[in-house]
């Protein structure tokens, strides 16, 4: 299975208080059968100890170390939010949420960088919602 099915991207959603896409990204995470419900609460606990803003309007909502045991398998979800929303001091407007085996998260996050090394780069992807560069972006080896 791929890390990333194209129906778990979602463009174009109006701003909600940052809480909620971080449960949404779970739920989400947890339909697609990666998770366990747990993992969810050990998202947004992981929030609530250190930002997962990231800068360049990027936040990759994960769970804390101790809810690993939640994850079934590795996966992602992407949502973009056009408008922006408020995440802490941060303004993001992609949102990567991840569950990721041992240490899967680590190639993860390197693809994120890659594919979003500048805030020109998220601005061009959430303002295109071209679900197929997303998950070309973060499906792609770029190794290869």
């Amino acid at each position: 299975m791929k890390i990333l099915a194209k129906s778990n991207i979602i463009t174009g959603l109006s701003p909600e208080p940052h809480e909620d896409v971080i449960r949404r990204c779970g739920k989400m995470l947890m339909d697609s059968g990666c998770v366990q419900e747990a993992y969810i609460e050990g998202m947004l606990a992981r929030d609530r100890s250190f930002s997962t803003a990231i800068g360049n309007m990027i936040a990759i909502p994960h769970g804390e170390e101790a809810y690993k045991k939640d994850i079934i398998q590795t996966g992602l979800v992407v949502l973009t939010y056009p408008e922006g929303l408020a995440w802490g001091d941060e303004t993001v407007k992609l949102v990567v949420g991840i569950a990721a085996k041992g240490d899967e998260h680590l190639s993860v996050l390197g693809r994120i960088a890659d594919a979003f090394e500048e805030e020109k780069d998220v601005e061009s992807i959430v303002r295109s919602a071209d679900k197929d560069e997303i998950y070309r972006l973060l499906t792609t080896d770029t190794n290869a």
